[in-house]
């Protein structure tokens, strides 16, 4: 029975957190508590050093200076200017504004990786103008939810860093191998809406000639190189710096903190309230994440004590699983997990519990995390818990069901598993 106690200990954390128990204490608590059964009191003088160790991460202080900078560019209204702007800059063409949404969804993602915050901005701005120009609101839905999620993938994300640390790799070189991808992943997308448009051309409709001509009597050159050109520079700056080798993600991470808010101030937006609203969420969203990896290293302490990461090693070879067909496995619990457990809880509970084994199995953690990463920006997708479809409802006007959103994200969840099978049988494309 003991040996397996840690499936056992696994499974209750898991089931727990189902039934909406708080993600930290349920981790934390649980796994103190039969610690404290199995084990003495002197075992958790190793929790209290680990914690520290965690504490001493300076990597991990890139995690509330990516927030940070997202939600100040929110917040501010720079990401709202550079959604419209884009729409009208590529209206002229058939699915224009679709496609004006995935490129603005990457360009947020590239500098800001939130997506509650992403989905929620072109939501609120884009599905009424797609609405009212025709747009069906499956695509609609289906191309902002997944847009949003580029964040995920993009880097700087906060995904990658937390990945990055979880499995003991440089984030920089996370950051480096997941550009490609990401690039690759926002071109299949662009593919998709200009194949959609040609065999659905009375969903994806123009722009009206009217609106063009009046954007472009307002200013039009002013505002595309206000809106699209400082936002660009800023990206540039920070993933150039990280590239170039000149700073580390954490240091880049503070400069782009701080270029959002000269954004900010440029652009007329910044005030006290801004900054105390963007202060507050950044406080609140780094404190639950901090809190979860706080009870994700009493787990990690206990189930490896309990000799957990062994027993799975043994049963992998008793099971005859090669490299191949354990990556295979945990990319499918992985993506079965997102239907109802959040990616931050899954990158603490499931990846230090198989990272060991790929280590022992020989496989490239670089490739893993980009893989993860890849397939964890599904589970802002998959129902019934997918985060992006619920900001995208609470946002979405009367008219938009429910169904249509889950329709809607039905072919770029598709179109992300047969990406992410391509980059497991093609590792070269990662680099």
């Amino acid at each position: 029975m003991i040996e397996y106690l840690p499936l056992i200990l696994f499974g209750a954390i898991f089931l727990l957190i189902l039934f909406g128990y708080p993600v930290a204490f349920t981790l934390g608590g649980l796994s103190v508590l039969v610690g404290l059964i199995v084990f003495d009191m002197d075992f958790f003088y190793l929790l209290s050093l680990r914690i520290y160790g965690t504490m001493q991460n300076f990597v991990l202080l890139a995690v509330p200076l990516f927030i940070f900078m997202g939600i100040m560019l929110e917040k501010s209204g720079i990401a709202e200017k550079l959604l419209h702007t884009m729409s009208m800059l590529f209206g002229n063409i058939r699915g224009g504004l679709a496609i004006a949404v995935v490129v603005v969804g990457a360009m947020l993602a590239a500098s800001t990786g939130i997506v509650g915050a992403t989905v929620v901005t072109m939501g609120l701005i884009s599905l009424p103008t797609m609405l009212k120009n025709g747009y069906g609101p499956r695509i609609s839905t289906g191309v902002i939810a997944s847009s949003g999620t580029l964040g995920q993938i993009i880097p700087p994300s906060v995904v990658l860093v937390l990945l990055g640390s979880v499995l003991n790799v440089s984030v920089g070189d996370l950051f480096l191998a997941a550009v490609v991808p990401g690039v690759c992943l926002v071109l299949i997308y662009l593919l998709y809406i200009v194949i959609y448009g040609q065999i659905y051309p009375d969903r994806v409709p123009k722009v009206s000639k009217e609106q063009l001509a009046k954007f472009r009597s307002d200013g039009f050159t002013v505002e595309v190189i206000k809106s699209f050109l400082f936002p660009f520079i800023l990206i540039l700056i920070v993933l150039g710096s990280i590239f170039a080798g000149i700073a580390s993600p954490t240091e880049a991470a503070g400069v782009g903190a701080f270029g959002a808010t000269i954004l900010a101030m440029v652009s007329n937006r910044f005030n006290l309230q801004v900054l105390k609203e963007v202060m507050k969420e950044t406080t609140m969203l780094t404190s639950m994440v901090f809190m979860i990896l706080v009870g994700a290293t009493a787990f990690s302490l206990v189930f490896r004590g309990l000799e957990g990461d062994k027993f799975l090693l043994n049963l992998i070879e008793s099971a005859n699983l090669n490299a191949t067909g354990f990556l295979i496995l945990v990319m499918v619990v992985v993506f079965v997990s997102g239907f109802f457990i959040d990616f931050i809880e899954i990158v603490f509970i499931i990846v230090p519990v198989v990272a060991p084994i790929f280590v022992t199995l020989g496989v490239d953690l670089i490739w893993i995390g980009i893989l993860l990463a890849i397939n964890l920006q599904t589970s802002f997708l998959t129902p019934p818990f997918g985060f992006a479809l619920f900001y995208l409802k609470g946002v979405a006007p009367p008219e938009v069901k429910t169904s249509h959103i889950y329709k809607g994200i039905i072919p770029f969840v598709i179109i992300q598993l047969i990406f992410l099978t391509l980059l497991i049988v093609f590792p070269s494309i990662i680099g």
